[in-house]
C-alpha cells in the first residue's frame, strides 16, 4: 500500500517543480519550513501522507487543546504537498515534520507522485547552523545533482567531502534524482548563537528559490520581523564585550571571504544536534 493519498487536480500542471522542506536538524531557526509555509499559504493539499506510519507519536506528540476542562481538539503532525500557482508556474510545496520511519519507502512514493504529476525539478531548502555573523547577508550553500542546474550567482559547495548525519529530505531527494528528476538545494547558514526563529534566513532562502525558479513571492511581514530581530541582536551583542569581540571576528572572516571548511561545518552541526537533544551549550542570543 502506498504511503500517500492523492487528490486529482482539475487541470494539467504547468512545468511543476517540488520545493521541499522538513523540520529537524536541517531546519536551523525554522528558516526553511517557514519559507515553505510562506509559499504554500492557505492552499489545500493535493497529496497527504500516512502520518500513523511515518511518525513516532511519543517523540513527536500531537498537540491537545483543552477548553474549560474539556478535551476539544488534537492537531497531528502532517506531511503534505500543496499546489501553488505562482507567475504562471505550478509550485508543489512538500513540507511537514521530518518523518521518523520508512524513509526509503517514502522516497519511492514521492518519486511516484512526482512522475505522475510531471514534475520537472526538485528543490530542497534547508538551514544549517554556522559560524557566521548576523550583521552580514545570510550565506547560502547550494547543491546540484548534475552540472548546469545552478544559475551564475549560485555557489555550489562546500568543496571536498562533507560527511554528516543524513536528513530524510536528502534521502528523498536522492530517490527522486535516481528516478531521473534533476535536483538543486539551497541551505541558509544561520548564526549558531541565535536562538529561536531567524527571519533573515527565511528571506534569503525565498530570494534564492524564487530567483532560481523565475517567480516572485511577496515577503509580507518577514522584512519587518527580520529588521526587528536584527535590532535586538545588535543590542544584545553591544551589551556584552565578549560577544562584541566574537561577532567582530566572524565579520572579519566573512569580509575576507574565508569560506568554511567541511570540518568546520560538521563541527557546528554536531554542536547544534547536541544542544537540540538536550546537551549543554552556550545559551543563544535572542
Amino acid at each position: 500500500m502506498p504511503l500517500y493519498r492523492f487528490r486529482d487536480v482539475d487541470e494539467p500542471l504547468e512545468s511543476p517543480v517540488i520545493v521541499a522542506a522538513f523540520d529537524g536538524w536541517i531546519d536551523a531557526g525554522g528558516a526553511s519550513t517557514a519559507a515553505a509555509d510562506h509559499i504554500a499559504g492557505k492552499n489545500e493539499p493535493i497529496v497527504t501522507f500516512a502520518s500513523d506510519l511515518l511518525y513516532d507519536y511519543r517523540s513527536r506528540r500531537p498537540v491537545l487543546d483543552i477548553v474549560d476542562g474539556t478535551l476539544t481538539e488534537l492537531t497531528w503532525p502532517d506531511l503534505t504537498m500543496k499546489r501553488v500557482h505562482v507567475d504562471e508556474r505550478d509550485v508543489l510545496i512538500l513540507t511537514g515534520p521530518e518523518p521518523d520511519f520508512r524513509w526509503r519507502e517514502l522516497g519511492a512514493d514521492i518519486l511516484e507522485v512526482a512522475t505522475r504529476l510531471g514534475v520537472v525539478e526538485w528543490v530542497s531548502i534547508g538551514a544549517i547552523p554556522a559560524a557566521v555573523p548576523h550583521t552580514r547577508p545570510v550565506p547560502i550553500l547550494a547543491t546540484a545533482s548534475k552540472p548546469g542546474l545552478l544559475r551564475d550567482n549560485e555557489r555550489q559547495g562546500p568543496d571536498g567531502l562533507l560527511r554528516v548525519p543524513s536528513a530524510a529530505l536528502s534521502t528523498i531527494e536522492m530517490a527522486v534524482t535516481g528516478g531521473g528528476i534533476p535536483a538543486v538545494g539551497f541551505y541558509a547558514q544561520v548564526p549558531h548563537y541565535v536562538g529561536g526563529t531567524y527571519p533573515a534566513a527565511t528571506i534569503a532562502i525565498l530570494e534564492y528559490a524564487q530567483r532560481h525558479l523565475g517567480v516572485t513571492v511577496p515577503l509580507g511581514v518577514l522584512t519587518d520581523e527580520a529588521l526587528s530581530q536584527r535590532q535586538r541582536l545588535d543590542q544584545a551583542v553591544a551589551a556584552d564585550e565578549d560577544s562584541t569581540t566574537y561577532v567582530a571576528r566572524l565579520e572579519s572572516v566573512v569580509d575576507n571571504e574565508e569560506l568554511p571548511t567541511g570540518d568546520e561545518l560538521v563541527s557546528e552541526i554536531e554542536r547544534f544536534l547536541q544542544q537540540r537533544d538536550g546537551g549543554a551549550g552556550q545559551p543563544p542570543l535572542g
